[in-house]
C-alpha cells in the first residue's frame, strides 16, 4: 500500500471540497467527537423510535442509510428542508451538500491531566479547546466530507511521576514507557494544532463505501469504554470498505468494516527521559518509523433472535520498513497461530490485538445488556485459550435501561460499565505483557501519543455507574467512576516486597447536563477527582505501617455546544 502522508490527504480533502461546491446532501457520518447526538440516538433506539438493525458497534454511524433520518437531524425538528439555505438537493436528485454541525468543546484540569474519550484533546492541565466545522459534497456515488477540527491546550506544566520515586521503582516504570509511546505531557508550551478530523473521500454503492478518511473509529457495544477503537486519540488515516447499514440476508443482518491505515508518533519524550541510574540511561529510544495498522470488524444479527447482535473484531501494527510480504498488509486474516514454545520472529514483529463481543437489546423494556472479552495477541491456538483463557484477557460488561417516569416521554435512564485491562495471571505481569504495549512495536498501540482503545491504558481497571432524568435531547443527572491505574505495574514492582498499600486510585463522583436550545445541542459536565496514592507515591513511617501516600485533588470541568444550520 502507497504511503499518503496526512498533509497530503488533507489538502486532497480541501482541494475536493473546492472542486464540489456546487453539490448538496446530506447523507454524512455523525462524529464521534460530537457531544449529545450519539447519546440520544441510542437512548431514542431502546425506545423504539429508531430501527432496531442497527448493532452501535461500527461507528462513526450514518443516519440517513441506517435509520432512514435527515443525516443528523435526529428527529427532524433542527431544519425545514423545503426553506433551509444550508442543506438542500440539486434539481437533477443526484446530489446535494449539507452544511456541518459547528461544534466547540472545552476541557478544564484545575490541577493535573485527567479524562477520556475526547479525540485529538491531549492529557493536559488548564484549559484546552477543541473547534469543528465542516462541509459534506455528496453527486451519485461520490461523496466529500470536509471536517477539519482546530486544538488549543493550555499544557500547564503539572507533577507527574514523581522523581521521589527510587531508582528501581524508576527502572520499572520505564519498562512500560520503552514499550509505548504515552507521555505525560506534549512538549513544554502550548499546544496547537490544524488536524484533518473527521472528513473523507468515499464511493458509495447502495449498503457498502470505500475509500479514504481520518475519521474516529469505535469498535464494539460500550457506552464509554472500547479495547480495540475508540476515540481517545486523533483519528488517524486510514483506507477504508465498510457497510453504511446494516446488510440483510436469509440469515439475519451483517455490518462489516476493513481497515488499511498509518499510525504515528507523538514526537514527545516521556517523563526524565535523561534519568540514569547505576550507569545505565533508563529510556531506550524507540524507532523512527510510522506504523501500519490493518484492522477487520464483523457484526451479525441472528434473524431468529431479536435484538442480539454478536460481533468480531481484530487490529495488527507493524513498523512499515519491516513489512515484506503481501500477508503482512492483512495479517488480521493471519494470525500464525502455534505452540507458545515455539519461537515466530515475523509474528513477533507484529502487535495483535483482537476482540469478541455481543449487545442485547430489548425495546419494549428499554433495556440492553452488553460485553466486550480481548486477547492481546492472536496467535494462541484454541487449545491454549479453553486452558487459560484468563491470560492476556480484557473486557467490558454493561448495562442500560430507560424507566419511564409519570410524565409523558421522560424516563430515568440507569447504566454501570466495567472495564478490565488489568492482568490476573502473574506468569503474564512479570513479562510485563500488558494490552497497549509491546516489546517489539514499542510504541504500543497508540497514535499521536494516545491510546487507541480503552483510554485510561495499560492494566487499568474501572467501574462507573450513572443515573439521569432524560426527556428527548435534554439531561441531568449524576455519574461515579472508580479508576484503578495500570495494576500491572504495581503488582510487578510492588509484589516483591509485600507493599500492599500503594494502589493508586481515583474515585471521581461527578454531574452532567444536557439541553436542546432549537437548534443548539449544549453539554456539559463536572468531576471531582479524589487520587490516592498519586502515581503510587508514599513515604514510608519509621513507626507506621499504614500512612496515607500522595493523595490529590483535582477539579475538571467540560463544556460542549454543537450547532445546527437551518
Amino acid at each position: 500500500m502507497p504511503t499518503i502522508p496526512t498533509q497530503i490527504t488533507f489538502k486532497f480533502l480541501i482541494f475536493w471540497g473546492i472542486a464540489m461546491l456546487p453539490l448538496i446532501s446530506h447523507s454524512q457520518s455523525l462524529s464521534l467527537n460530537l457531544p449529545v447526538f450519539e447519546d440520544y440516538m441510542r437512548r431514542q433506539q431502546l425506545l423504539g423510535n429508531l430501527d432496531s438493525a442497527s448493532s452501535f458497534m461500527i461507528r462513526p454511524l450514518y443516519p440517513t442509510q441506517a435509520f432512514d433520518t435527515k443525516g443528523v437531524d435526529i428527529n427532524e425538528t433542527f431544519m425545514d428542508e423545503g426553506t433551509s439555505r444550508f442543506n438542500f438537493v440539486l434539481p437533477d436528485k443526484k446530489g446535494g451538500v449539507a452544511v456541518l454541525p459547528v461544534m466547540l468543546r472545552g476541557q478544564y484540569n484545575s490541577d493535573y491531566a485527567f479524562g477520556i474519550n475526547n479525540g485529538p484533546m491531549i492529557p493536559n492541565s488548564g484549559m484546552q479547546y477543541l473547534f469543528s466545522a465542516g462541509v459534506y459534497f455528496e453527486y451519485g456515488p461520490l461523496s466529500v466530507q470536509f471536517q477539519p477540527e482546530f486544538l488549543h491546550a493550555g499544557n500547564r506544566d503539572y507533577q507527574g511521576f514523581p522523581v521521589e520515586h527510587d531508582g528501581s521503582t524508576w527502572i520499572q516504570y520505564y519498562e512500560w514507557l520503552n514499550t509505548s509511546d504515552i507521555p505525560e505531557r506534549f512538549g513544554e508550551s502550548s499546544y496547537t494544532r490544524l488536524l484533518p478530523g473527521q472528513s473523507s473521500i468515499r464511493f458509495n454503492i447502495n449498503e457498502f463505501s470505500v475509500g479514504i478518511s481520518t475519521e474516529n473509529l469505535w469498535w464494539g457495544p460500550g457506552r464509554r469504554a472500547s479495547l480495540l477503537m475508540s476515540n481517545h486519540a486523533p483519528g488517524f488515516l486510514h483506507a477504508t470498505f465498510n457497510t453504511r447499514e446494516p446488510l440483510q440476508t436469509k440469515i439475519g443482518a451483517f455490518e462489516t468494516q476493513l481497515i488499511a491505515g498509518r499510525l504515528e508518533s507523538s514526537g514527545f519524550l516521556p517523563p526524565q527521559s535523561d534519568y540514569v541510574y547505576r550507569n545505565t540511561p533508563l529510556y531506550v529510544p524507540k524507532r523512527e518509523d510510522w506504523r501500519y495498522l490493518s484492522g477487520f470488524v464483523i457484526t451479525y444479527q441472528p434473524k431468529w433472535v431479536s435484538g442480539l447482535f454478536l460481533g468480531f473484531s481484530s487490529v495488527s501494527q507493524m513498523y512499515r520498513s519491516d513489512m515484506e510480504s503481501f500477508s503482512d498488509y492483512l495479517p488480521v486474516f493471519n494470525g500464525g497461530k502455534g505452540p507458545e514454545s515455539i519461537t515466530r520472529p515475523d509474528v513477533n514483529k507484529r502487535n495483535q490485538l483482537s476482540a469478541g463481543y455481543f449487545r442485547w437489546m430489548d425495546p419494549s423494556g428499554h433495556f440492553e445488556f452488553y460485553g466486550e472479552y480481548g486477547s492481546n495477541g492472536n496467535s494462541r491456538t484454541l487449545y491454549d485459550f479453553l486452558v487459560n483463557p484468563d491470560k492476556n484477557r480484557a473486557f467490558t460488561l454493561g448495562f442500560s435501561n430507560l424507566i419511564p417516569m409519570k410524565r409523558a416521554e421522560e424516563y430515568l435512564q440507569v447504566g454501570m460499565e466495567m472495564t478490565q485491562t488489568g492482568q490476573t495471571v502473574r506468569d503474564v505481569i512479570l513479562e510485563k505483557n500488558s494490552w497497549y504495549t509491546h516489546p517489539y512495536v514499542r510504541h504500543g498501540y497508540t497514535h499521536r501519543g494516545q491510546v487507541l482503545g480503552f483510554g485510561y491504558g495499560p492494566g487499568s481497571n474501572v467501574i462507573s455507574a450513572d443515573a439521569a432524568w432524560v426527556k428527548g435531547f435534554n439531561k441531568i443527572g449524576i455519574q461515579l467512576e472508580y479508576i484503578n491505574h495500570n495494576n500491572d505495574f504495581y503488582y510487578k514492582r510492588f509484589e516483591d516486597i509485600k507493599d500492599w498499600r500503594r494502589k493508586y486510585v481515583d474515585i471521581v463522583p461527578g454531574i452532567l447536563a444536557e439541553w436542546q436550545f432549537e437548534g443548539l445541542l449544549v453539554g456539559a459536565s463536572f468531576q471531582y477527582v479524589n487520587t490516592l496514592n498519586y502515581k503510587w507515591y508514599l513515604e514510608n513511617h519509621p513507626r507506621r505501617y499504614f500512612v496515607a501516600g500522595l493523595d490529590r485533588k483535582n477539579l475538571v470541568g467540560k463544556v460542549g455546544v454543537s450547532y445546527l444550520f437551518k
